[in-house]
């Protein structure tokens, strides 16, 4: 079988999925999901997609490299997608916002920008990446607040008062974070950071240092360093929480002052009028209807991330939850759920992959059921807010569990479709660097170390431009 480009694909295709209009009911295509599929097996991967050249500099420039992501997209894609797909001064949303890519370089573009995410952690990130803060005042304010906490810890080790110097070390009340934070002179540290950061009253530069303070826990914590699942190291070797704290500082305020430099004026002066960030639930978008230009995002993997469990050090730290289990119930994709939404999902492959699945592990196919539904309904969101003609950039690979292909991209697409959107264009990608644990255990489908995997795990990633109707 031939493998084409989209656009080669759609003209020697004859198939109504590329020419569906609004006199087309998708209903009456007879054999759609076997089209889908033959139309996803021609697609050739688009080289011009890969960015294969780019280094971790080109990657992590401006604010991209203040704090480390899962799964996050490198901004040279979104920034693609949202020049060939909107004009200046038009307005991007990104529904799954998580560490702000697609919203920074919507700025940078010189577009307005609104972004949403459960996750409060995602938010933080997000408003702090987005937010660009003058060079001289945050160096300023920063440098009190380096230059206190080395002088605290000198006068504690002289066992010394000074009256100039007060900091009220914050260690929230957690068992979970003596779990992590074994050593107690390393989590009195870190208390005396969070501390210290309570204390500066310009909300932008506190919001800015909890920003670095998250960053760091990992590194501060006994969580192994090679892995991105939870698993803890009793033999790592840990730096002082407060030089791993200014060393991450000072790295950020280089960032701040590229963004600062690189964005466009009138969007750094007039930021409220450009920028709305919310933690909200992608389902319910705090948006009006036909509004949106473009949607660039990277929506979670069904069970393949469990973010709630990525982030809990710094969910913990910064008191957004008191449990691990009950932080999770809230993210699309999560095993975790207490209650499943079992009916109506417009798409045959993902039913017929679910019935599939459930002969394997009828926990994993409700998981699956579970997450297909809440995508759609996040979906019917998409199509509300876009305006006619508005486009959804969707980031999506497909994976398996159980040895049962779940075909993510072409579910996504049959039910857009079915939901009023035509595709404009798929772009199938090879990922050459992408955050993401690159190996799999065939048999379980869950992502493992490199030493007992067999297989690769998203070697391939879809671009879906939808359009809507």
């Amino acid at each position: 079988m031939m493998e084409l480009l989209y656009e080669e694909l759609a003209k020697k295709n004859g198939s109504q999925l590329f020419n569906i209009g609004k006199q087309i009911i998708i209903e009456s295509i007879p054999n759609m999901q076997m089209e889908l599929k033959e139309i996803f097996q021609q697609l050739a991967e688009d080289s011009s997609w890969v960015f294969e050249n780019l280094t971790q500099k080109d990657t992590s420039y401006a604010t991209h490299g203040f704090h480390k992501y899962p799964a996050k997209f490198i901004p040279q894609l979104a920034k693609r997608c949202i020049e060939e797909n909107t004009n200046l001064n038009e307005l991007v949303c990104d529904p799954f916002m998580g560490c702000g890519t697609t919203l920074i370089e919507s700025l940078i573009s010189g577009r307005k920008a609104v972004g949403v995410d459960i996750n409060p952690v995602a938010y933080l990130i997000s408003k702090v990446k987005t937010t660009s803060i003058n060079p001289e005042r945050l160096k300023k304010e920063t440098d009190k607040v380096l230059s206190d906490l080395n002088l605290y810890s000198e006068l504690k080790s002289k066992q010394k008062r000074l009256s100039k110097i007060e900091i009220l070390p914050k260690i929230p009340n957690n068992d979970r974070i003596e779990y992590w934070f074994p050593d107690k002179k390393s989590r009195e540290e870190l208390g005396i950071i969070l501390g210290r950061i309570e204390g500066i009253k310009d909300k932008d530069i506190r919001d800015f240092c909890l920003c670095a303070f998250s960053n760091i826990l990992k590194n501060a914590s006994i969580w192994l360093m090679k892995s991105i699942k939870p698993t803890r190291d009793f033999n790592k070797k840990i730096d002082s929480p407060t030089n791993l704290f200014s060393r991450q500082i000072k790295k950020m305020i280089r960032g701040n002052e590229t963004y600062w430099n690189v964005l466009p004026t009138n969007i750094k002066n007039n930021l409220n009028s450009y920028l709305s960030i919310k933690k909200e639930d992608a389902r319910k978008l705090p948006i009006e209807d036909n509004s949106v230009s473009l949607i660039v995002t990277s929506p979670p993997y069904v069970t393949s991330y469990e973010y709630a469990d990525l982030h809990q050090l710094t969910a913990l730290w910064l008191e957004y939850t008191c449990s691990v289990s009950e932080f999770r119930e809230g993210f699309i994709g999560s095993v975790h759920k207490k209650e499943f939404d079992h009916d109506g999902i417009k798409s045959k492959l993902a039913k017929q992959e679910i019935e599939e699945l459930s002969k394997k592990s009828k926990k994993e196919a409700e998981a699956v059921r579970n997450y297909f539904f809440e995508m759609q309904q996040c979906f019917e969101e998409m199509y509300r807010v876009l305006k006619q003609r508005g486009r959804a950039c969707i980031v999506i690979g497909n994976t398996e569990l159980r040895k049962v292909p779940i075909l993510n991209a072409e579910v996504f697409v049959e039910i857009m479709l079915n939901l009023g959107f035509k595709m404009h264009k798929i772009v199938k990608r090879r990922i050459p660097s992408k955050v993401l644990p690159q190996t799999r255990d065939s048999k379980t489908g869950r992502f493992t170390a490199a030493g007992e995997a067999d297989r690769l795990a998203y070697a391939h990633e879809y671009i879906l431009i939808m359009e809507k109707l």
